[in-house]
């Protein structure tokens, strides 16, 4: 708790407040007001060691509140109190939050402390962030495997398992060779590449999604524990009718399911697990992002590639210029498609199979033969009717086998430069300026973000390279004589929707810009503004402002 044990609980208080030179009536009103919001007014005249850890953790935070700030930054506030006290502490907390309705960065290791009294948490493992996320968000839609794995008591189930798609359903099969079958439109937004019964994957449920049978339907296992909690039971089995050899760590061969009102089963007891078929999980086994995203990160469509021109979805279409000459005579190949990159237009046509919202978007299914292409649509559009759309084909990648014929562009420009500073008299005072420096092109940068990376790399970062990175669509282009950066035009490329242009900078940096299709001549002027700008470390992969 950091309490000066010499001083009072009213002197630990006043303590922060007496170094500021705040007036003793105007110090004692703060304090007052915080000991009757936290309960201690009777424990003011006490010394720390007087008091339980419960009491001397209201004065740790007494003491922060007096100070009245905008942020509060708890690390692990409960983590030495006993059980019982940290529920009552952790209700306290939650009650002072809404209270004072202000900001709370509450660090914590306890899964519990973060899902019952955040409403934003921040998953993070070795110092990377996970997802940030609602609880119950991160409860249902977990990212990856280490996101569902840490959310949720007892912890997520684990198994590797291949799919295998047969018609209407998919075979689930475990490494011991029961299997599972699961209705493909339960899994209709995993990847076909997924369930040819060769891909080995992670299968994740969640102990209280799984039923409990004694007969020969679902996966078959032996009871090797029972917790009797009360309300609920905790049952712990091993897959298989037989115990084995022992073994401390077993994981993929082991499961725990969470049960109510359930008090018959008992050690050695044979019996068959039915997980719940809306609550099933899949990540992908080498990067261990789930597989079933509420909007499918991209579609595959097979297609044929010859002379500039594309046949796909039983239609044959023109391709733009830039992507024809991309991909050239590809013959047979893949189209990587972002739901994102379906628009509504006059190319493609489908039947809207059905729609649902996913993060407050419409994502229609729209019905490919025996599998689904997804989009993102207005509200315009409904079940069973017959969309049009067009490909944003500068969104896509257009592979043939393994070879990429063609890539996505990126949403931003990464440049690097240097960064640099100027001290300027305004109004009698000194002040100062920072700014990005890219070739011959200087821009201001934002004041706030200039103190950041001076504090960050201190006066080092005068000498440092930054990459700078810019959305593309905040570049304009500029009258000469107008501050901006001058560049060449090497290459016009069309994409149909939109047109770029590969250009190079005065210091050799090539890199696209977007740009009208009338645009004349072999040069372009071009400028953004200092806020639309983020700062990237060159040395280290680290995002500075």
């Amino acid at each position: 708790y950091a309490l000066y044990p010499h001083m009072s609980v009213y002197e630990n208080m006043a303590f922060g407040l007496r170094n500021r030179k705040m007036p003793e009536a105007e110090i004692r009103e703060r304090v007052m007001k915080a000991a009757k919001m936290l309960d201690i007014v009777d424990y003011l005249d006490r010394k720390p060691k007087q008091m339980s850890g419960g009491q001397r953790q209201r004065v740790a935070l007494g003491r922060a509140l007096v100070r009245d700030p905008k942020v509060f930054l708890l690390d692990e506030p409960l983590s030495n109190l006993d059980a019982k006290l940290r529920a009552t502490m952790r209700a306290e907390i939650t009650a002072l939050h809404k209270s004072l309705n202000t900001t709370f960065i509450y660090v914590t290791h306890d899964q519990v402390e973060a899902m019952t009294m955040g409403t934003r948490i921040v998953v993070m493992k070795l110092g990377y962030v996970q997802q940030i996320d609602t609880p119950m968000n991160l409860y249902n839609s977990p990212y990856n495997k280490f996101v569902a794995g840490f959310i949720g008591t007892p912890q997520m189930n684990f198994f590797d398992v291949t799919l295998n798609r047969d018609g209407d359903k998919v075979g689930v099969k475990f490494s011991n060779g029961d299997s599972i079958d699961v209705p493909y439109e339960a899994l209709s937004k995993i990847d076909t590449a997924y369930l040819t019964g060769e891909v080995p994957v992670i299968f994740g449920i969640r102990p209280e999604h799984i039923e409990i049978g004694t007969d020969g339907d679902g996966l078959k296992f032996i009871v090797t524990g029972v917790e009797r909690l009360g309300n609920e039971t905790i049952i712990y089995g091993k897959l298989g009718d037989s115990l084995g050899e022992f073994t401390m760590k077993d994981e993929g061969n082991t499961i725990v399911v969470k049960l109510i009102d359930r008090d018959d089963l008992s050690v050695g007891d044979v019996v068959y697990a039915r997980p719940k078929l809306s609550k099933l999980h899949f990540f992908d086994k080498e990067t261990e992002i789930t597989l079933i995203q509420k909007i499918p990160p991209y579609n595959t469509i097979e297609a044929e590639i010859s002379n500039g021109t594309l046949k796909a979805l039983g239609t044959e279409v023109r391709l733009p210029d830039a992507l024809g000459k991309a991909a050239g005579n590809g013959g047979e190949a893949e189209l990587i498609v972002p739901p994102q990159a379906i628009v509504k237009g006059d190319d493609f046509r489908l039947q809207v199979a059905r729609i649902e919202k996913a993060d407050g978007k419409n994502l229609a299914y729209l019905k490919n033969g025996d599998h689904y292409l997804f989009a993102l649509v207005d509200d315009g559009v409904s079940e069973g009717d017959d969309y049009g759309f067009s490909i944003l084909y500068d969104k896509i990648t257009v592979k043939a086998g393994e070879q990429v014929l063609a890539s996505p562009i990126d949403d931003e420009v990464s440049l690097q430069g240097r960064f640099s500073k100027k001290e300027m008299k305004e109004n009698g005072e000194r002040v100062l300026h920072f700014y990005y420096d890219i070739g011959d092109y200087t821009i201001e940068a934002d004041k706030e973000n200039g103190y950041k990376i001076n504090s960050i790399d201190k006066d080092r970062c005068y000498d440092y390279t930054y990459r700078y990175a810019v959305d593309r669509d905040r570049i304009r282009t500029v009258p000469d004589g107008e501050d901006g950066l001058d560049v060449k035009i090497l290459e016009k490329l069309d994409y149909g929707a939109v047109c770029y242009a590969k250009v190079q900078a005065n210091d050799g940096q090539t890199f696209l810009i977007k740009i009208d299709k009338d645009h004349d001549g072999d040069r372009a002027r071009i400028a953004f503004d200092g806020s639309d700008v983020s700062v990237y470390s060159t040395r280290i992969d680290m995002k500075l402002c």
